[in-house]
């Protein structure tokens, strides 16, 4: 089946495309409504060495980095996934989804700290108050552990909270399953339809003249006769040539000289019907009782 083919059924039968579409567009709809837009926002901050690791660099302190600093970026964001930490930050009214990970292809100890919510306005504020909330718990950490303030590991923010940025790749896919489902039954509707109506309207194949084979197949045995070899068809032919003509024949006497004729007729029947001496087959006349004169 071609394209044109394709497009001829889809003109046929369009009072099953057109609900088959608008099923469709119903879905999309659906998908738009059940699926709402989701908005994202992130932060990147960065752990920085304490005051009394940076004396020898005059106190700078992206001069002096560690990679212990990168394996407290780690131990902090697996805090900040806890159920302990969501349960804080919810309690301080922050909204949606929270994740904190380190940040990919980063050469330091960078974190990335993300909210995602439906709610524009409240993303943005969640990231904030996540952002405070990481630089309490590093704190907090290191106070548990008795460590003096000047060796205390410092926080800061490198890139703030930024304005949330709306998702659309999730919903995108959905409308796009939902709509090619829809389209798929659509076409698979009309094309059942076309079929059926097909079948329904193709004639049956008309039973044609029988053949001399069927026919000879389908004459019974009996009427075929009883079955006779050459010899005695020869004979009989040849017994049908000899008797003379009915009206030749008397109705009384006649017929009663006439049968004594009949084993003699057979007998020369019978003895023409025999196959030839070897001298016949010789190119020889046949020997006969009496001499040609």
């Amino acid at each position: 089946m071609d394209l044109a083919e394709i497009f001829r059924v889809m003109r046929r039968r369009w009072y099953v495309l057109l609900p088959g579409l608008l099923l469709t567009a119903g879905l999309i709809a659906a998908v738009i409504v059940l699926v709402p837009v989701t908005y994202q926002s992130q932060s990147t901050v960065v752990l920085l060495n304490s005051q009394k690791a940076t004396q020898a660099y005059d106190g700078n302190p992206f001069l002096s980095t560690q990679t212990s600093l990168t394996g407290m970026a780690d131990s902090l964001a697996r805090n900040l996934n806890s159920d302990d930490s969501l349960r804080d930050l919810k309690a301080r009214g922050a909204k949606g989804t929270f994740a904190a990970k380190l940040a990919d292809n980063a050469q330091g100890p960078l974190m990335w700290l993300t909210v995602t919510g439906t709610d524009k306005a409240s993303v943005l504020s969640s990231d904030k108050t996540l952002t405070a909330y990481a630089k309490e718990r590093l704190d907090q950490f290191q106070k548990e552990q008795s460590v003096a303030p000047k060796a205390m590991i410092r926080m800061t923010t490198i890139v703030p909270p930024q304005n949330p940025v709306a998702q659309t790749k999730t919903r995108l896919e959905y409308m796009i399953m939902a709509g090619g489902l829809g389209l798929v039954l659509t076409l698979a509707a009309a094309f059942y339809v076309e079929a059926r109506k097909r079948s329904a309207h193709t004639p049956e194949p008309a039973a044609g003249p029988a053949g001399p084979a069927e026919e000879a197949e389908a004459e019974p045995a009996e009427a075929a006769g009883p079955v006779r070899s050459a010899g005695e068809s020869v004979v009989e032919e040849t017994l049908a040539l000899r008797q003379p003509p009915r009206w030749s024949q008397s109705s009384g006497a006649g017929a009663a000289a006439a049968e004594p004729d009949a084993p003699r007729h057979a007998m020369a029947v019978a003895s023409a019907a025999e196959p030839l001496d070897e001298e016949s087959t010789h190119g020889h006349r046949p020997r006969t009782g009496q001499r040609d004169r």
